[in-house]
Parts: structure tokens; sequence; C-alpha cells
């Protein structure tokens, strides 16, 4: 169920060549969630655009896509999510902020629309693609014994989170992703339920304050001999 039919459906380039081992791990022991943001830094409008598309290029359960990925500009919306965030400061003081929704419901109408997206971009003709169009009915719209979709929505969202944060990383943007915050009243300020969708997680991304002390820190993980298995 990871066979990401159409998540890269747009992108038709060759691969543009690895970068550098060191340069990716640089990046990633940088970033840390981050807990002050400077507020008066914004993130420029190319990075920005460049982060978007990270996360739409994100792989999903058979390509499906079912999230939005809600981009909060509105000051006084922004101001009403901090409540319902337990008045957590970056929500409010970070350039931009993303509201990760999964899909309440996959229907029978969301893999069609799957289906017609393929044929659109790869110009195939729909009948190639019955089986898969079966295949993603019977595995993720009809019910079925020990799969909870909304689990599974939750799940693909969290692909794309991690996505988003190793963008921003790779960009030098600073990121803080977030599960401290009311998520039904996060569904009720962006009408988010109206359009099928729920609150699932939350990422705020900026430039760190000097005053930060976290960024200091060193970054506390495991030794690789004691999460990484080999068989």
């Amino acid at each position: 169920m990871t066979t990401d039919h159409a998540a890269s459906a747009d992108h038709a380039g060759g691969h543009p060549g690895p970068i550098p081992a060191r340069t990716l791990l640089d990046a990633l022991g940088w970033r840390y969630a981050t807990k002050a943001f400077d507020p008066s830094r914004r993130i420029d409008e190319p990075t920005w655009s460049a982060l978007e598309r990270a996360a739409v290029l994100s792989p999903s359960s058979y390509g499906l896509q079912p999230w939005r990925f809600v981009v909060v500009t509105d000051p006084p919306t922004r101001s009403r999510l901090r409540e319902a965030s337990y008045g957590q400061p970056q929500i409010t003081d970070a350039s931009h902020l993303v509201v990760f929704a999964r899909r309440a419901a996959m229907t029978e109408a969301d893999i069609q629309r799957h289906i017609d997206r393929i044929v659109e971009v790869r110009g195939v003709a729909a009948s190639t693609l019955d089986g898969l169009r079966g295949a993603m009915l019977g595995s993720i719209v009809q019910p079925r014994p020990n799969f909870d979709p909304s689990a599974w929505a939750a799940r693909q969202v969290y692909i794309a989170l991690g996505f988003f944060l190793s963008a921003a990383a790779s960009l030098g943007v600073d990121a803080c992703p977030m599960e401290g915050f009311d998520a039904a009243a996060y569904d009720l300020i962006l009408g988010l339920p109206e359009r099928g969708y729920l609150a699932t997680v939350v990422a705020a991304a900026g430039y760190r304050s000097a005053g930060d002390p976290f960024a200091s820190m060193k970054k506390v993980r495991f030794d690789p001999s004691a999460t990484v298995v080999r068989v």
C-alpha cells in the first residue's frame, strides 16, 4: 500500500543527483523543535514555495494524498489558534503556520478523483487503471477488519510532516511540529469538517530567536547501535 502511483506524476525530469551525505546530516543535526521564533523575520516567497512543494511531493499510500495543508496567514485567525494551542507563542510568532489536516473519510469519489488525475497527468486510458481502482476501493474505502481509515489517514499526514520538516532543515528554515492543541477548536476555527478534513498536526516555520535557549542545547539521540537493528 505504499506504491505512490501519482505523488510524483507531475515531476517528469531526471534525478538531479544526490546531495553530499554530510550536508544532509549537518542540516538534520542543526534542526530542532524551535520554541522561540524571531517574529521580525519572514520566510521569502521562493523558499516558502519550495516548502509547500515539498509537502505536496510527499509519498502516500497509493499516492492518494488524503490531506490538506492549511497555510494560515490571517493574524486574527492565528491569534485564535494560539488560544486553542494553550498559548504557545510559536503559533503567532513564526513566519508561517501550517495545519496538516487529514481526510475525515475516504469515499469512492476520492478514489475516482485520483484515477482521473493519473489519466490527466500520464495520458493513459482509464480502463488500464481498473485493477488499481479496485484495489484502492477494497483496501481503503470498503470496511474491513482491523482497518481504521482515520488512523490510516493520520499516518499519511505524518509522512508529509516529515517531508516538510526535512525540507525546512535543508533550506535553513526552522520549524516546530506541534500536537499540543485542541483539534476540535482548530476544526471549528478553520471550518475543516465542512470540507471533509480534520486537524491532525501543526507545524510552525520561520527563524529561531537569538534568545531561544533550546537552540544551543546538544541534540539528544540514542546511539545508532541502540536503535538500528540489522537482520
